[in-house]
Parts: C-alpha cells; structure tokens; sequence
C-alpha cells in the first residue's frame, strides 16, 4: 500500500501534519511532545491513532479482517484515480466571500457523489449559495447524517510556494510527496478520502453498514448564513 506520506495534503507554505499539534513550543515536558524527538513523536502518535481506529472498529470487523482484503486492493488499483479526484476538485476554485465558482463548484459535488454511488443527488437553492442533498441507501437498518462543505477560504498566490489552485503534487521535507492547494486540509482532502472509500467499497462488492443522508453547504467559510434553508426544505 501507498506510504500515508505520499496522500498526505498541504495548504501553504507552512505543511500540515495530521500527527503534530500546530504549536509544540506550548506543550509541557510530561506530553509525549516533551519526551520524545519530532520523528519518535510522530510515530508514537500515529501508534496511538491506529490503535484507537482499531478499537473503534465493529467487533464483527475485528473478528473478520480479511472482509477488508477486496477493499484494501480496490484502493491500490484506484489510488492514482483517487489523487486526480482531489487534484480536480482542488482546481475548481469554490470561495463563497468571492462568489467565484460557487455553481461550478456544486455541481463538481454532486458530480462526485453520483460517482461514488449516492442517490436522490440535488442542488438545493437558498438565498445564498446553494447546499447540496442526496442519499446512500444501503438497505441498513440504521441510516447517519453526513455533512460535507465545498466552499474553501480565499488565496492570496503570493503566500503559497505552489499556486493554491494548481493542486501540484510537490516534495515536502519531512512528509515526502503532497497535494499542494487550497482545500487540500480544509476541507476538500479529508471529503475526497472518504469519497475515495465509498468507491472503493463498491468495487469490492460491499455495502454500507448504515445508510447515508449526505448534506452539503457552500457557505461554511462565511458562516454558514443560509445553511438552515438546506437543511430544512421538505
């Protein structure tokens, strides 16, 4: 499987990295920011990451692990489809303060979700920037609400070492290979990986364990003036 380094995402020209906090000088000598080096950090954290995704997991997923292997090889096969997913939302500037590719960057949402096997996918109107609603019906008898945002922060090109609507994938000391972009953290990387899994779930023949009920707002960045208009239209 791919390093986590090579789809780990970037915004600026200060790199994000899920494992560390943003500021380390604050943290006392009992964390274990005060114990060990960056590197001995980094995989204590990461340890303790696994760990807690493992425990979270359904037992009957713990008692059957080789039910991920279909998943796991679907996600190798389409792991380069999965970068260029990102890279393509990335490149569709979506910022609500700048009215600037808000329909463009809606229309992109859905597009993804009809992809990844969503249903019932429509644009819905406020009187702002329109949400977005559709559903994954996996025949489960639980169903979850699942928020998303498409909207991103503005950009300023000179304060980015690589264009912020460009998504390059550049080398990063210290993180190797990363998307480069605005939205690549906040929110576009995280969304497009769980995207990603659906797909690959599909591909393997799986299903859900609970159903979906997706909504999506524009207008995160600006407050979310309008989203209640989404979320409580019949």
């Amino acid at each position: 499987m791919a390093k986590f380094s090579e789809f780990q995402s970037s915004e600026g020209t200060q790199a994000k990295d899920h494992f560390e906090a943003a500021n380390t000088n604050s943290q006392s000598a009992a964390s274990p920011a005060g114990i060990f080096s960056p590197a001995d950090r980094r995989t204590f954290l990461q340890g303790a990451a696994a760990t807690a995704a493992l425990t979270a997991m359904p037992r009957w997923a713990q008692a059957y692990p080789g039910e991920f292997d279909a998943i796991r090889a679907e996600i190798e096969k389409h792991y380069d489809e999965s970068v260029k997913r990102l890279q393509t939302w990335i490149r569709q500037p979506s910022i609500a303060a700048e009215n600037r590719g808000m329909n463009e960057g809606c229309e992109l949402m859905m597009q993804m979700l009809r992809e990844a096997g969503f249903s019932g996918v429509k644009k819905m109107p406020t009187d702002g920037h329109p949400g977005v609603f559709a559903t994954l019906d996996a025949g489960a008898p639980k169903t979850l609400g699942l928020y998303f945002m498409y909207d991103v922060k503005q950009a300023d090109p000179a304060e980015w070492s690589s264009p912020p609507f460009e998504a390059a994938l550049v080398d990063k000391p210290g993180l190797g290979k990363v998307i480069m972009g605005r939205g690549a953290v906040n929110q576009k990387g995280p969304e497009a990986t769980l995207l990603a899994a659906f797909h690959a779930l599909r591909g393997a023949g799986k299903k859900m364990p609970v159903n979906l009920v997706f909504v999506a707002e524009g207008e995160e960045e600006i407050g979310s003036p309008h989203f209640p208009q989404v979320v409580r239209t019949p």
